[in-house]
């Protein structure tokens, strides 16, 4: 009997300023040149910009770079000009458990070859600001996206473990492709598939190796010692630590989920990566 081939899907880790933005774009080009590139790539665009926001102009050379679908998370709105361009940013989604009558989509169905995807963004609430509930808003749009296609990815960008992982187990009850967290910028060694639904508590960031979260160091420690507000600078000087998972999925299930950590060598101008073994052991 003849095997379906998976598909091969590359999820980036939240991408916090320019260094981030043109490695994960140089990367992409890398694997396009070796005929390695995946199938469909989403990355997480919420720090994109200075790390805050995202500009039409980051949009845009995000998009040309090779990245179908961009999610994002509460930072979304720091750069007021995404007012002006964000209904016509096909795509680009935020989170999706916003009131309604909030501008932008919080989900969109790709095309992929001969195959749909869904891609929804939701963000949560512990330890986060108010929002509304993403459990009964995630239930329902993904009772619409399986009318037309049973694959479905979800970016969870929220502060505490159990709350990711609560949801994660949930929603793969009800058959989901696969469940990604982002937001705390740390990459978590949790990759596993949950009944068929491939599922990371957090992909990690796009960023400076040397800062704090992608943040400076020196702002970050005034903030903590002193208890002042002080305006964050995006982190500069070190390389460039690439956080991502690739999936191979099929018929709506994930069949394979690696964790990809690799450093850019911002000097050298090289890429030494190195993929930690998937969760089945493939």
């Amino acid at each position: 009997m003849r095997t379906k081939k998976p598909i091969k899907i590359m999820f980036f880790g939240d991408i916090v300023g320019r260094a981030a933005r043109l490695a994960v774009i140089s990367y992409l080009q890398k694997l396009k040149a070796e005929k390695q590139a995946p199938d469909f790539v989403i990355a997480n665009v919420e720090n994109a910009s200075h790390g805050f926001g995202l500009t039409e102009k980051n949009y845009k050379d995000l998009t040309e770079g090779g990245v179908d679908c961009l999610t994002s998370g509460n930072h979304i709105w720091d750069k007021r000009e995404i007012f002006d361009y964000i209904d016509k940013a096909d795509k680009l989604i935020r989170p999706v458990n916003y009131p309604k009558g909030t501008a932008g989509n919080g989900s969109q169905i790709f095309t992929c070859g001969k195959h749909k995807i869904g891609v929804i963004n939701a963000l949560g609430r512990v330890f986060m600001s108010p929002i509304d509930s993403p459990w009964e808003t995630l239930v329902s749009e993904i009772e619409k996206i399986k009318e037309v296609t049973p694959n479905i990815i979800i970016d969870f960008h929220a502060e505490a473990t159990a709350e990711k992982l609560c949801l994660g187990r949930y929603l793969s009850e009800l058959g989901i492709t696969a469940l990604l967290g982002t937001h705390t910028h740390v990459q978590t060694a949790d990759e596993q598939i949950i009944n068929g639904m491939g599922y990371i508590t957090d992909v990690g960031f796009c960023g400076d190796n040397q800062g704090i979260i992608g943040m400076d160091y020196e702002t970050s420690l005034k903030r903590f010692l002193n208890c002042m507000p002080e305006r964050y600078d995006v982190a500069q000087g070190g390389d460039t630590v690439i956080n991502a998972v690739e999936l191979h999925i099929c018929d709506g299930k994930t069949t394979e989920i690696k964790r990809l950590n690799f450093t850019v060598n911002n000097e050298k101008k090289e890429t030494e990566a190195y993929c930690e073994n998937n969760c089945n052991g493939s």
